[in-house]
This record gives structure tokens, sequence and C-alpha cells, in this order.
């Protein structure tokens, strides 16, 4: 593990052809196992002589230090030897562990998760390489903090791909703020602004403004990242002004809002609510307007009726 990563593999395989053997002539040093200082015995390559250990599973360091294996098949062998003779180690190794290992743990899954991350970025940008892109970027906020998502949109041969890239936090919204989360993100990945080809974002003020706005902070440093309005936003604004001028689509929309708020400020709202709609779901039931149970169809439509 002190090697490049990229050069890793190449010394595991290595280590592999060179099969196994007993390294006798290796300094085990000692380590403190409770009030005692333990080591591998040497003696026991003569005792047992089918005992062997990995090349691959010493990782030796010109020093009096060295790695286990985590070889399956020798290490096993060995945890097992070791238990035959210490009741700790039988009662730990062997029988509490194995039921301990669930991956439960908070810090086990958030590692978990992290490395699942890692590694799609870096396809992500694997697959990328060299080529042009487009840049999405939106700003979220949820209970406590303010964020910014990054998209990016990669063009093959005529084919669009969205590629989710990042959630970044900012302090604020402000364009600067904006910039600087997006470079510190393409330094971390490796991504170029000059293979930036086009960005697109909302209509905010911070976002196209044309003398400091994202848009412009980001044309000065490349010129060709033609910045267009989302269209996902340009639809939203529509249906906005197209339900500003519907009175009974208007009404509809500051009805339901007016139940969230309601219901989303007290527990006992939402359970009456929820209480309200079991009873006339019962109801419907035993009036025969709703059929229960899975795979019900209805025309063309497989629908499920709780």
């Amino acid at each position: 593990m002190d090697y490049n990563p990229n050069d890793q593999d190449q010394i595991r395989r290595a280590y592999l052809q060179k099969g196994p053997c007993q390294p006798r002539d290796h300094n085990f040093p000692q380590k403190a196992f409770g009030q005692k200082l333990r080591r591998f015995n040497q003696s026991w390559f003569s005792e047992f002589p089918n005992w062997f250990l990995l090349r691959q599973g010493l990782a030796f360091h010109g020093h009096d230090e060295y790695e286990k294996s985590s070889s399956q098949g020798n290490f096993l062998e060995l945890l097992k030897f070791l238990a035959d003779y210490n009741e700790d180690v039988k009662a730990v190794a062997l029988s509490n562990a194995p039921q301990n290992l669930k991956l439960t743990a908070p810090d086990i899954q958030k590692d978990i998760v992290s490395v699942a991350v890692f590694e799609t970025i870096n396809v992500i940008c694997r697959e990328l390489n060299d080529a042009l892109f487009s840049l999405l970027i939106d700003e979220a906020r949820d209970i406590s903090i303010k964020q910014m998502v990054v998209v990016i949109h990669i063009d093959k041969i005529g084919q669009l791909i969205e590629r989710f890239i990042g959630i970044e936090h900012v302090a604020n919204t402000i364009a600067l703020s904006l910039k600087q989360a997006m470079e510190n993100l393409f330094s971390r990945l490796g991504l170029s602004i000059s293979r930036l080809w086009s960005q697109g974002y909302d209509g905010a003020s911070n976002m196209q403004c044309e003398l400091n706005g994202l848009k412009t902070l980001i044309l000065r440093k490349n010129p060709c990242a033609y910045y267009v309005h989302c269209f996902a936003h340009q639809l939203q604004l529509a249906l906005i002004v197209v339900a500003k001028n519907h009175d009974q689509i208007a009404l509809l929309f500051t009805l339901v809002t007016n139940v969230v708020n309601v219901v989303r400020a007290s527990c006992k709202h939402r359970d009456i609510l929820r209480d309200k709609q079991a009873a006339k779901v019962v109801e419907e039931l035993n009036m025969g307007e709703l059929s229960s149970g899975q795979g019900f169809k209805s025309g063309n439509q497989s629908q499920t009726y709780w």
C-alpha cells in the first residue's frame, strides 16, 4: 500500500508469481497482547512443514514490520491453530466476529458510501476523458445549509449523456461563491474549464447577470462556454404564468399549499388527515367504489388499491 495506486496491482501480481514460501530468515517482531509479548514462532515451519505463507501476504519494508496476509486459506488455517491453543481467540475470532460482521455501524456504512461515490466519479471522469462537456448548476437548500448541485452533459457522437458529479456546500449563493465552488470541484476531479463549451442555469440574477453573474465570470475565462437558459426552468416559469392566469388552477395550488402548511405545522393535524383518509378509503371499499388487492387491471393500466 506504500506504492503508487497505479502500480499496486502489478506489484501484487509479481508477489503471486513468486508462489508460496516460508520466510524463515525474517525477524518477526514481538507485539504486546495483553500483558505478554507474542510473535510468530518460526519453529512452526519445521513442526508443520505443510504450512506456508503467500509472498504477497508478507509486505517487507526493510525493517521489523510486516503485514499479515488476508488470504482466506492461509489466514484461516493459522487462526484455527491459534484458536485451538487460546480460548480468547476462539471465543472472539471464531464465535463473536462472524456474528458481528453485519456492516451496520454508521462509520462503516459511511465509508462504503464514500468509496462508492469515489469510484463512480472516477468512472465518469474517465468516460469524459478529454472531451468537451456542458455544465448545469442549480441551487438547492435543505433544512440547515445551502448547497450547489452540479451536473455535466457529455456529447458523444451526437448522443447526449447526463452525469451528476456532485453537491457542493456554499456559504452563500452569490456568483463569486458559486464560481469558487465550481473551480474547487473541477480541481479535485481533474476537469478543465477550457473544455467547457456550454453552461445552463436558471434565470436568477446571480446566474445570468451580464455584469457579474456566474455565466459572465465563466465566459471571461472561456469565451466558448455559451450560456443557455435552462429549458426546465423556462417550462416552470411558463407553468407558473399559466397557473396565475387560470382561476381554477390558481385556486387548486393555493388550496394545496394551505393544506400542506396546516398539516406540516402539527403532528395532530397530520394524524387527523390520515385518519380521515383511511376512513374514506374504507367507506369507498364497502360501497364498492374501490377494489382492494394487487394486480387489479383497469383498461391497459395495472393498479393497486390498499
